[in-house]
């Protein structure tokens, strides 16, 4: 039997253009086997909403440099306006910790920091796409109506 490849969205909302983070994770998730959408910079969250649901992702992997992910709750609330919490969202980057908690409790799975290893990443997005492929088979109806 084959295993399930994760599917990861990599992507950074709001105004941030420094991408050479989120460019070298989608990399490294990209080499270790999972099937990765990379946008470029300046993603609308409408847009980032709408790419998750047509390529069907598992993980959606927000990187911020410059205080964007104080827009990922808006993230947070347009996925489940559209029916998509059985995605994991992960935030990367320059993230204080006083916002960590703000994160955590609007839904982010995992906040890494930076001097995080490739192979730390690596693992936590397989487990949450798996987590997250295990919340869609156990939810059939009400995912399938949405999606």
């Amino acid at each position: 039997m084959n295993p399930i490849i994760p599917k990861v969205l990599v992507t950074k909302i709001g105004f941030d253009g420094h991408d050479r983070g989120s460019r070298i994770v989608a990399a490294a998730l990209r080499d270790a086997g999972m099937e990765v959408i990379y946008t470029p910079p300046w993603q609308e969250i409408a847009a980032v909403v709408k790419i998750a649901l047509e390529e069907d992702v598992d993980v959606i992997g927000v990187s911020s440099l410059a205080t964007d992910h104080l827009i990922v709750p808006h993230l947070m609330r347009a996925l489940h306006q559209a029916g998509m919490d059985d995605l994991a969202v992960v935030v990367g980057g320059i993230v204080p910790d006083e916002d960590e908690a703000m994160l955590l409790e609007a839904g982010v799975r995992q906040v890494f920091h930076p001097g995080c290893s490739m192979a730390e990443v690596v693992a936590c997005v397989r487990r949450l796409a798996a987590e997250a492929r295990a919340r869609r088979a156990a939810e059939p109806s009400s995912n399938e109506v949405s999606r």
